[in-house]
């Protein structure tokens, strides 16, 4: 019995061995694979950090190189603000994404990309823009371009590399994970399977207390491994069993902070960038501050509003006195009966108020728990109090900043959710207000410099058209409400000797200010050019003349560095003359739209003729139209803003421009109106400058002009006088006898002496009296003042000091001499 005691024992104590070894190794190999999978899931886990750090790192060098190559294409400045922040940003990603970057074969590539990186910014993306800064025209060659495309395709290709890698990696580590469960559940089994055919309650016990936990954990495992996070294991067991389930919840419980860090940072970038994206498609200060408002309600506050210095919305830099006022400008929220100061509310911050406090100090605030703190109720005790009724609990206040202008302040506030804001929320939320200010002061830029160029334009363009009796006019200038900022329209009425007026219109290449200066200065030339009293087809082959010596200029100051002069003088221009004695308007184009005639029966007919050349092309002749226009006809020229649009062709927009133009109308500003509101959808904002001129014509009367042809004889001088007399006294003009008489004296006299046959003497009563006389020769006389013993050079002299104005202007048969007298009844 002793021995069957022993042989039962020894067997108890071997199978209790073997059971106990087997039941170790089993334990052996379910804590290594436990180990496993926890290695597994943290090189995962860092992974999967170095994979995303991986992505800024290649945005940011994108970014680096969109922006330069934007500025190198466009030399415009603007670009540079991603370009500039990815400088600022890739040595911290950098070596962020070196840290993260630990497993085989990730940081040597890691490395590699840094300092590839790094050296594409040091070596070639910085002297690139300094050398387009300096004007060197070796920054835009091909070899340059090349260099630069090099270096980021060796970039791109090393990022794809880490990502084959590190994928291969994490791809390898979870399949020895997953097979290394699959062989601890097997040997696990096995044991179990052994120590219960030795001893059968041993091996019930054990599988009671251990294979059931351990099939379990091994389940558990493989979930984890498969990414369901959530799952866990009921912590019933005692031992390395109960601390094998404790490990395995901490660590499901930890990957899932882990994962819901990441989701949060994945959507917090993905907020910067909609904020990168949504803010700022236009450059209206108002619609740019509204969509920033949207923006950053978006995952981070349940209503932002936006307040903002009134210069801000002028265009100008706001001073510290400015920011003691704020308009409100942007609420945005998830209810619209929150009892926030509406849109259009000027507000002045109390001092104890975070919004003031973050505008004196230049620093975010908040304020997590607005009923224990009293200072933010000091703005208006009364709209506080309705504000916790609300539901108000939490706010920020971040100020508005931009290249070092603090523009006003964004608040955000919290009722819905029942967590306050945080350290991190603050800082984020100052990094989504920095990425808004610039596209708001970007905005706040281009009102100002569209609100110069405006100024300077309407100053330039005629203030009031002048007083004369052969048209009626009237006109329209609407600038362009498009990003391309104010061009170059223009239209002027110029009062010409003999009754007759000019009509001027053109349109001057580009937008801005540049453009704007370049038509006053051509307004000025034409101006000039019509005083000379030269012929539309010689005007204008003088302003091309001009055009292309200003062209030139500009060229030779881009040259040598002068941005600031690198403005288009490509210009078009139409100039016409009416006459409303002969009734005759003879008109010239260079590259300009033809206008439309009005007949007095409301019939519309398009000017044909020959269009010249736009101004600064050159070696082409201008031609000129002559019409008669019956009295009560109107004529109307225009720019090409008025009648090209994206959703029509030229052609169709003509048809348009006549039927409006046929439409009746009470009078020309009526017509103007009709004309504007029928082809512009939007005349608040047309997409390009559009200038309308709208000439009624008259025609004066016969009995106004007397003419008469004198013989080319001195002694008929006398008769001259004799005439022009007579007819002054017919028109009731005795008071003007005495210098008409002198006058026809003078300039009959010179075209007798020093001109050619035939000779002509012409009055004309207008709103002055008009003497002209004409001859066939071209020699134009000048002014000179005589000496003591001189017998001549008196004349001219005497006709200007006794006359409102003289002068002479050339004819196709000769000159004609005029001078005009003011009449003392006008």
């Amino acid at each position: 019995m002793t021995g069957a005691r022993r042989g039962l024992t020894l067997r108890t104590v071997i199978a209790s061995s073997v059971v106990a070894l087997l039941l170790g190794v089993t334990f052996a190999v379910l804590l290594h694979a436990v180990d496993d999978v926890r290695s597994s899931t943290d090189a995962r886990k860092y992974i999967r950090s170095s994979l995303v750090q991986a992505g800024v790192l290649e945005k940011t060098v994108l970014d680096i190189e969109t922006g330069q190559r934007g500025f190198v294409i466009t030399r415009r400045e603007q670009f540079l603000q991603p370009w500039t922040a990815g400088r600022a940003a890739f040595p911290g990603q950098a070596l962020e994404f070196v840290r993260l970057s630990d497993a085989p074969g990730q940081r040597s590539i890691a490395l590699a990309i840094s300092r590839d990186g790094q050296s594409f910014i040091n070596d070639y993306s910085v002297p690139l823009v300094e050398s387009v800064r300096r004007g060197d025209p070796a920054a835009s060659s091909t070899a340059t371009t090349q260099e630069g495309r090099r270096r980021v395709d060796t970039l791109r290709r090393l990022f794809d590399r880490y990502d084959q890698v590190s994928q291969g990696t994490l791809t390898a580590r979870e399949d020895a994970a997953a097979a290394n469960v699959r062989w601890a559940t097997v040997g696990a089994v096995a044991g179990l399977a052994g120590s219960m055919l030795l001893i059968g309650a041993f091996a019930w016990y054990q599988s009671v207390a251990i294979l059931r936990p351990v099939r379990r954990a091994a389940a558990v495992a493989g979930r984890l491994a498969d990414g369901d996070l959530t799952t866990r294991m009921p912590e019933d067991g005692v031992g390395e069993i109960g601390d094998l389930e404790v490990a395995f919840n901490t660590m499901g419980s930890s990957l899932e902070r882990s994962l819901e860090r990441a989701e949060m940072a994945r959507a917090r970038l993905e907020l910067l960038y909609s904020a990168s994206v949504a803010v700022g498609t236009t450059l209206d200060v108002e619609r740019t501050v509204q969509e920033l408002a949207r923006v950053a309600l978006a995952g981070l506050a349940d209503y932002v509003t936006v307040d903002l210095a009134g210069a801000v919305l002028q265009g100008e830099e706001p001073t510290r006195e400015d920011l003691t006022e704020l308009l409100r400008v942007a609420v945005s929220g998830i209810r619209e009966d929150a009892p926030l100061f509406p849109c259009g509310e000027v507000i002045t911050p109390a001092p104890e108020t975070p919004q003031a406090r973050s505008l004196a100090s230049g620093r975010a605030m908040s304020e997590p728990d607005l009923r224990a703190t009293t200072d933010w109720r000091s703005q208006d005790p009364d709209r506080a109090t309705k504000l916790l009724e609300f539901g108000m609990h939490s706010l920020m206040s971040v100020p508005l900043r931009a290249r070092g202008v603090l523009m006003g302040v964004v608040t955000f506030w919290r009722s819905e959710r029942s967590e306050p804001f945080e350290a991190d929320e603050l800082s984020y939320a100052e990094e989504v207000v920095a990425k808004g200010a610039v596209a708001i002061d970007n905005a706040r830029r281009y009102t100002r410099e569209r609100a110069t160029a405006l100024t300077l334009q309407r100053s330039l363009l005629p203030q009031r058209l002048p007083g004369q009796t052969a048209l009626e006019v009237a006109s329209r200038y609407l600038p362009a409400g498009s990003r391309a900022g104010v061009g170059g329209d223009w239209f002027d009425v110029i009062p010409l000797s003999g009754t007759r007026v000019a009509l001027v219109v053109g349109d001057v290449v580009g937008h801005g200010i540049h453009a704007a200066a370049t038509m006053g200065r051509l307004r000025t030339a034409v101006r000039t050019l019509a005083d000379v009293d030269l012929p539309p087809d010689e005007l204008l082959t003088h302003l091309d003349d001009l055009v292309i010596h200003l062209t030139s200029e500009e060229q030779a100051g881009i040259a040598e560095g002068c941005q600031a002069a690198a403005g288009e003088l490509g210009a078009t221009c139409l100039y016409a003359i009416y006459d409303p004695i002969s009734r005759r308007c003879v008109l010239a184009s260079a590259g300009h739209p033809m206008p439309f005639v009005v007949a007095p029966d409301g019939s519309v007919e398009l000017v044909t003729g020959s269009t010249g050349p736009p101004l600064g092309v050159g070696s082409l002749p201008f031609e000129s139209v002559e019409l008669e226009l019956a009295p009560g006809s109107v004529l109307a020229l225009y720019t090409d803003g008025l009648i090209e649009s994206r959703d029509h062709d030229i052609d169709q927009g003509m048809e348009q421009l006549r039927q409006a133009l046929s439409l009746p109308a009470q009078s020309l500003q009526i017509a103007c109106d009709t004309v504007i509101n029928t082809l512009l959808p939007d005349p608040e904002r047309p997409a390009d400058d559009v200038a309308l001129l709208l000439a009624g014509v008259r025609a004066m009367s016969p009995e106004q002009v007397a003419t008469w042809d004198i013989p080319a004889d001195a002694a008929r001088v006398v008769d001259a006088r004799e005439l022009a007399v007579a007819q002054l006294e017919a028109w009731g003009l005795q008071e003007a006898q005495f210098i008409t008489e002198l006058v026809v004296s003078e300039l009959v006299t010179n075209a007798i002496r020093y001109g050619a046959a035939p000779i002509q003497l012409r009055l004309i009563r207008d709103r002055t009296l008009i003497c002209e006389v004409s001859d066939a020769s071209s020699t134009a006389p000048h002014m000179r003042r005589a000496r003591v013993f001189d017998e001549g050079g008196r004349g001219l002299l005497l006709v200007a000091q006794l006359t409102q104005g003289w002068g002479t202007r050339q004819t196709t048969t000769g000159k004609v001499i005029w001078c005009e007298q003011a009449l003392g009844d006008e």
